[in-house]
């Protein structure tokens, strides 16, 4: 029996009702993709992928959706690899696999969380659907071993599984040296139930750096302490088949992206090129794989441009594949207020309440509908937020400086964090900046999987 999850319209019905309207004549607020950038940022870091010569997972939990699913792997990998936060995305990831498997590929979607018992049968039923091999389990500690014989009774199959290492972000996972706690290592290689794919580490400690050099700084580190937590524990480790290293957030891989088409020059970034490639602890005989994962790339957001790490992105409106679209609801230009300002209809279940470190804001207004201004450097943002409004103003303050905006105009407002606020909505509105109707004009709906 499927589990029971909020109802939400058919794509057939809400494609028969946007289909072809236009951002100005929906119902808002509404979340917006841009399917010329999130195409440009799938395709930009499959490239690169295949140039670094490493294996990649991509994380499905800052969309949810099976269209942007599909253009984060593409269709000329052997292997189609996933990470899922939720069951509801595994469970709605299956009928994309399958169609993989049906074309030749190999599949495998990682539960990107510590095995939790509530989850056991659900993930195991996914597995029978998918096959041996086809779904892989986290764990970082000996307790969560008794869940995975269920798994297994029910599957038909071993579970697979990714030990979780703690590189310093202190979420989840244990610290290199202690991978083994309580003899986890040795059990896992002694049950016949259980198959060890590798281990798995998420440094998110790369969110808050500032340049690409810090990202890959980061990801070198990472890939260093997972590489330290095999040699420590070699001897309780298989040595005659191939493990992997699964490391990466979106900072960090979309440093690695910008740099893999380098070739000469700098050092230190051949040298990391090189470890992505043939990593070796020298006890494993060449039989390490570095996979890297990330999952926000393909939308980005105001978060995400604060860590600078691809050094292209000046024009976050340019980069940055979703939006919010809400209409003004008033505006204070003649000295009602301190600086001028004006009223938007969304507020925080629309936007939702991340802090970003590159400005004091909420959100930032996109250039789009709006007078060319001289000021390139000061911008329009959201700068106090309540739970269904919010407040506009300019970034600087300057109270000489009117809101350009009408009464009922339409906004485009770019998240801080695009996976809170795409929680929000039910459906993306989808446009794309790159085909003859534009930035406005409404081409697909893909319906968000909500729910756990």
């Amino acid at each position: 029996m499927t589990n029971p999850q909020r109802p939400l319209p058919s794509k057939e019905s809400l494609k028969q009702f946007y289909l072809n309207k236009t951002l100005f004549e929906v119902p808002k607020p509404a979340a917006v993709l841009d399917l010329g950038i999130i195409t440009r940022h799938c395709n930009s870091m499959l490239k690169a992928i295949d140039n670094l010569g490493v294996g990649f997972r991509a994380h499905v939990k800052s969309h949810k959706t099976t269209e942007l699913a599909r253009l984060q792997v593409g269709s000329s990998s052997p292997e189609i690899n996933f990470v899922a936060s939720t069951l509801l995305e595994i469970e709605n990831l299956v009928p994309l696999l399958k169609e993989y498997q049906k074309n030749g590929h190999s599949v495998n979607i990682l539960y990107g969380i510590p095995l939790v018992p509530s989850q056991v049968e659900r993930l195991a039923r996914a597995a029978v659907d998918l096959g041996d091999g086809s779904v892989s389990v986290m764990i970082d500690h000996p307790g969560q071993l008794e869940f995975l014989p269920k798994f297994a009774d029910i599957a038909g199959f071993p579970v697979s599984v990714f030990v979780k290492v703690d590189c310093g972000y202190h979420r989840a996972g244990l610290p290199p040296s202690m991978v083994d706690k309580g003899g986890l290592l040795g059990k896992l290689g002694e049950a016949k139930y259980v198959k060890l794919v590798g281990i798995y580490s998420h440094s998110s400690l790369s969110y808050g750096g500032r340049t690409r050099s810090e990202a890959l700084g980061y990801l070198k580190g990472e890939i260093v302490a997972c590489l330290e937590a095999l040699s420590l524990n070699s001897e309780a480790l298989p040595v005659d088949r191939e493990l992997v290293i699964s490391v990466g957030a979106t900072p960090q891989v979309v440093a690695a992206e910008s740099v893999a088409s380098q070739e000469g020059g700098d050092a230190e970034l051949e040298a990391l090129k090189e470890l992505l490639r043939s990593p070796d602890t020298g006890s494993f005989k060449g039989k390490i794989k570095v996979e890297l994962h990330a999952g926000n790339y393909p939308l980005l957001d105001m978060q995400q441009i604060s860590t600078n790490a691809g050094e292209v992105r000046s024009r976050f409106h340019d980069e940055v594949g979703v939006c919010v679209v809400a209409e003004t609801c008033s505006i204070y230009n003649n000295g009602e207020r301190a600086n001028p300002e004006a009223l938007v209809a969304v507020g925080t279940l629309g936007l939702g309440r991340e802090p970003c470190p590159s400005y004091k804001g909420w959100g930032a207004i996109s250039p789009w509908q709006l007078p060319a201004t001289e000021d390139s450097n000061d911008r329009l943002i959201i700068d106090r937020i309540s739970q269904e409004h919010s407040i506009l103003s300019w970034e600087s303050k300057d109270a000489t400086k009117k809101i350009p905006l009408r009464i009922g105009q339409t906004v485009k407002i770019y998240p801080n964090h695009a996976c809170i606020t795409g929680a929000m909505y039910g459906w993306y509105l989808v446009v794309d900046s790159t085909s003859d109707s534009g930035a406005s004009k409404i081409v697909d709906v893909w319906v968000r999987w909500s729910g756990w």
